[in-house]
């Protein structure tokens, strides 16, 4: 039922164009954008200098003396190139093209010095070069290079993209989501060969990049911070200061611009909290919060997980039910005491062990003893050492086999060691920090989704996972957000009746069928609802948020265009679905 035509127009003459009013361009600023361009012009004019003299005046010596050494016409007579004639034959002398002996054949003395201009010239081009490839080697002139390329390419967008300060594991599977989803961004990391391996990765889109310091504002300016296509800025580097000093430069320079930093500090947290209203991610923090949700509320966990998974996957498999009794903590850091401070909002006994102090606590056996794990119900390793942390959970599992266990991973190169171990949970700080960064920025409605699932009943929970689960079988949901209205939805905004959800999401082709989507969230008037039913009318205004595959993402988007599609889904009723044969139909029910 659904015309592709009118879908296709729609999408084509649909696209907005970037609204750079906001942008307070007098407050950025602006790296000398022209200076970094004609950089590597100068410096290889700087650098080849010397040898550029050397070939002119080879040539110039050249040319001079061939004009002046006298020749021979064919009549005998005294004869003498002229200045254009010598410029000439020196020209396709030296570029070893050799036409001939022009205008008439040299004389021994002519022959003489061409044979000297010869050699002189295979002199000046060895050593020029020579200087040339001393300078494509030359460090300072790559990078002038690659800055020259990135800005041109950064200058080119012309779609939103995100300007993504730090490339590590964090930063390459937030990276990779994005590119799955069509979200263009741009990438600036002080290390060269993250940058190199951008090349290497199997993006859908060419993805800029810069090895420079992304506390640098002009650094940030030429990674597309001032451009009116830069819709956020992702700080997610290692180093604590670098997040900050991001944080800062956009606050101050874009404050129209939203931000996400990273920090394993709380100290950190509230300094970049005073630049503008940043998006905080502390993993700590989060992964405790995250756990409390897990035993509380088994379900609401496992599709919250689901939905901020960077990965292409099926839903989380089913965690044991939550563990009653003590709990033992091992690790007196940060991510200890955070852990800690959770466990015992949930109203458990907890009981905090140094893994790193004492003479018995070298030995996990003997840790494990004096905890007394053997009457434990959970067990939590969150000493900064993997070895630690494995041979931890290894004793306490030989001690008292139905633990609930849960790990930190402080190393990427140990995550296969953890997931034989089959954890009921471990922290990967750069997931953690990609999944919650992802949600903010996947899609409008997903993290207002996200909040609400923590106080959402468990069973309920339970029923839209297994929706959910059904309609995508072992891949992750396709997202998508819809808007009830005139502009989005053309329609809808023509038809005259009411239109329910269920209807909306029925198949166009055939309404006994519906479309392979779960509605998640309704938001209308600012007011937000969890799963709604497929018996609610949709009003003006409305903003939906959909899960399901990307199939019937696509057909849905032609539903809202088409009312033929439309009118059939909701009242089973088929219309002609072109233009003039609808002027027609209408014409022949008015005389009616």
């Amino acid at each position: 039922m659904g015309n592709p035509l009118l879908t296709f127009w729609h999408v084509i003459f649909g696209a907005a164009e970037p609204d750079t009013s906001a942008v307070p361009q007098r407050a950025v600023v602006r790296a000398s954008t022209a200076t970094q361009a004609s950089a590597t012009i100068f410096l290889v004019l700087r650098r080849m200098r010397v040898p550029l003299i050397v070939l002119i005046v080879i040539f110039a010596v050249s040319v001079l003396g061939l004009s002046i050494v006298p020749g021979e016409d064919e009549a005998g007579r005294t004869t003498r190139m002229t200045f254009f004639e010598a410029f000439y034959f020196m020209s396709f002398t030296a570029t070893t093209i050799g036409f001939g002996e022009i205008p008439h054949p040299f004389t021994a003395t002519q022959r003489m010095w061409v044979t000297f201009s010869i050699y002189l010239t295979v002199i000046g081009w060895a050593y020029a070069i020579g200087s040339l490839l001393a300078l494509l080697q030359d460090r300072s002139f790559r990078d002038a290079l690659d800055l020259r390329r990135f800005t041109r390419k950064v200058n080119h967008l012309r779609e939103p993209f995100l300007l993504m300060a730090g490339y590590g594991q964090t930063g390459q599977l937030l990276g990779r989501a994005l590119d799955e989803r069509g979200r263009r961004f741009v990438v600036l990391d002080s290390s060269d060969r993250r940058i190199d391996s951008l090349g290497l990765d199997s993006f859908h889109a060419d993805v800029p990049g810069l090895a420079g310091d992304a506390a640098d504002p002009g650094h940030l300016e030429v990674a597309g911070l001032g451009s009116p296509w830069c819709e956020g800025v992702v700080a997610i580097t290692n180093d604590d200061e670098v997040n900050l000093a991001v944080t800062m430069a956009s606050a101050l320079l874009r404050p129209d611009l939203p931000v996400i930093a990273r920090t394993a500090s709380r100290s950190m947290g509230r300094r970049m909290a005073e630049f503008g209203d940043p998006v905080v991610i502390d993993p700590f923090d989060r992964f405790g919060d995250r756990l409390s949700l897990a035993l509380r509320a088994p379900a609401a966990y496992r599709l919250l997980i689901w939905l901020t998974d960077t990965r292409d996957v099926g839903p989380p498999p089913a965690i044991r039910a939550r563990p009653r009794g003590r709990w033992v903590v091992c690790g007196q850091g940060r991510f200890g005491r955070e852990i800690s401070k959770d466990l015992r909002a949930e109203g458990l006994e907890v009981t905090v062990v140094d893994a790193g102090a004492g003479a018995t606590s070298a030995d996990p056996e003997e840790l494990c003893v004096d905890a007394d794990v053997v009457d434990a119900a959970g067990l939590v390793a969150a000493t900064g050492s993997d070895t630690t942390n494995l041979s931890l959970v290894a004793a306490a599992r030989r001690v008292n086999p139905s633990l609930f266990l849960v790990a930190r991973e402080n190393e990427p190169a140990s995550s296969p060691l953890y997931q034989a171990m089959r954890l009921d949970a471990f922290l990967v700080t750069p997931d953690m920090v990609a999944r919650e960064a992802l949600a903010r920025l996947g899609h409008p409605l997903l993290w207002d989704f996200l909040v609400d699932v923590p106080s959402m009943a468990d069973d309920r929970a339970e029923s839209l996972l297994d929706r959910l689960a059904a309609t995508c079988g072992t891949r992750s949901p396709h997202l998508w957000d819809v808007s009830v209205t005139a502009d989005d939805a053309p329609a809808w905004g023509r038809r005259a009746g009411d239109v329910r959800l269920g209807d909306l999401l029925r198949d166009p082709a055939d309404r006994e069928h519906h479309l392979n989507a779960v509605p998640l969230l309704l938001l209308r008037q600012g007011r937000r609802t969890l799963a709604p039913d497929l018996g609610m009318e949709l009003a003006a205004g409305d903003q939906l948020l959909l899960g399901g595959r990307s199939a019937a993402h696509h057909v849905l988007d032609g539903t809202l265009v088409d009312d033929a599609a439309l009118e059939y889904a909701v009242s089973g009723r088929r219309v002609p679905s072109g233009w003039v044969w609808r002027r027609v139909t209408e014409r022949v029910r008015q005389r009616t």
